[in-house]
């Protein structure tokens, strides 16, 4: 299985970053060239778009860096006609229908973020960024060039982005970074975020919805796989102590991974159930992937406790201390277990619960010949639809499964990428 990883930890993520990235990565970058003949002899409003790539150096490290010159005269353009333009420039390049489908959610993300943080009406709305010509050679380009290698098969990870800080100067005035648009984006998928001390837009409304269109899972280390190409992909600025760049690291794994973690045991005979329940919320808190409590009969007869955590091997030590001091234990057994772990992709996905919908992640596990082996909705996400509702947990629970059943082919769809 292809695996690609998208790490925007460092200096966020934009538009251009994804294009030097991707064209880093796999060493091809004239679909770029053709989509930008192509958007000058279809939009009306671009007379020419000049595109050059640069190897460049940020901080010391060598990324490719897009640049563009581009002669355009517009104001501002419906989204149905910026839609209609994207589908018309996916045509002349060729796209199958998972990469134009895919533009079309990128596009989407955009629109209804813009909607969202001004209250337009989405069939009156005009837009203006959004239409301008780096706008669709970002999206559709990243969609090309990723098409181009065969990468949108992959399975795809991106890491939390960095997102800056300071002001920035839009056409709706001065506005604490980040831009509405990208906390709307982020927001509406419950997409994770990272910090980084970079006064500046570090990830811009395309760059978000470019990630959040792409990415199958979220995660905070890297998965266990074979690491084969890394491209780095710069953007315009410097900073101090920071290279503008985002990284891509494209591998492989087997569909059923083996890997390592850390079980941590411990016996406790004098802690009571109150403490015991809001130590296992801390540990999940801080980072376990699960905990267990086991009655048991101790020393001298006396009713007490096994307490197991599962915990990664870059945060097992972490816990220890948080086991220790929540539990009261003076000492704690390290187990290092290797594990074999089904193909598992979660993503949030829109189901109606009580006639209302509610966004909620999904997690579909796959066996090794491709069977779904389960489809489980995110429990944190269901308590909260209990709450907005009124209603026990365990009904939630059994509608949002019926809706799951119901939409299964859909839900697929929309989890995978498909």
């Amino acid at each position: 299985m292809n695996v690609l990883i998208i790490d925007p930890r460092i200096a966020g993520v934009s538009g251009d970053m994804f294009l030097g990235a991707i064209i880093d990565l796999i060493g091809v970058e004239d679909p770029l060239y053709s989509l930008a003949d192509a958007m000058t002899d279809l939009l009306d409003y671009v007379s020419s778009i000049k595109i050059e790539v640069r190897d460049v150096r940020k901080r010391g490290i060598r990324a490719k860096q897009v640049f563009m010159d581009i002669d355009e005269h517009f104001h501002h353009i419906m989204a149905s006609d910026i839609k209609k333009n994207a589908e018309k420039l996916c045509e002349i390049q060729g796209l199958s229908e998972k990469a134009t489908n895919l533009v079309r959610k990128t596009l989407d993300e955009l629109i209804e973020s813009e909607v969202a943080v001004h209250g337009y009406d989405p069939s009156e709305a005009h837009f203006h960024e959004l239409a301008s010509a780096d706008t669709l050679l970002d999206i559709i380009g990243t969609y090309a060039l990723l098409e181009r290698s065969n990468l949108l098969d992959s399975e795809i990870y991106a890491m939390p982005p960095a997102l800056g800080s300071g002001y920035i100067e839009i056409s709706h005035g001065r506005l604490p970074v980040p831009a509405p648009a990208v906390l709307e984006i982020l927001k509406r998928h419950k997409f994770p975020v990272s910090s980084t001390p970079v006064e500046a837009e570090l990830t811009t409304p395309t760059g978000a919805a470019l990630l959040v269109s792409l990415t199958h899972e979220v995660v905070n280390f890297l998965p266990s796989m074979t690491i084969e190409r890394v491209g780095y992909g710069a953007a315009t600025g410097e900073f101090e102590n920071v290279p503008n760049i985002l990284r891509l690291i494209q591998g492989s794994r087997e569909e059923l991974v083996m890997d390592k973690i850390v079980t941590l045991e411990t016996h406790v005979d004098d802690a009571n159930g109150e403490v015991l329940g809001h130590m296992v919320g801390k540990l999940m808190d801080e980072g376990a992937i699960d905990v267990a409590i086991i009655p048991m009969i101790t020393k001298k007869n006396r009713p007490g406790h096994l307490i197991k955590v599962l915990a990664e091997l870059s945060n097992y030590q972490h816990l220890i201390d948080v086991l220790m001091k929540e539990s009261g234990t003076l000492g704690v057994r390290i187990i290092e277990t290797p594990r074999i772990v089904a193909k598992r992709t979660k993503k949030p996905v829109p189901l109606i619960i009580e006639g209302k919908e509610f966004q909620v992640r999904v997690k579909i596990s796959k066996a090794l010949d491709g069977s779904i082996i389960s489809m489980k909705p995110e429990y944190e996400d269901l308590k909260i639809a209990a709450n907005q509702l009124g209603i026990p947990l365990r009904e939630v629970m059994d509608l949002a499964k019926r809706d799951i059943i119901e939409r299964r082919d859909e839900i697929v769809r929309l989890v995978m990428g498909q």
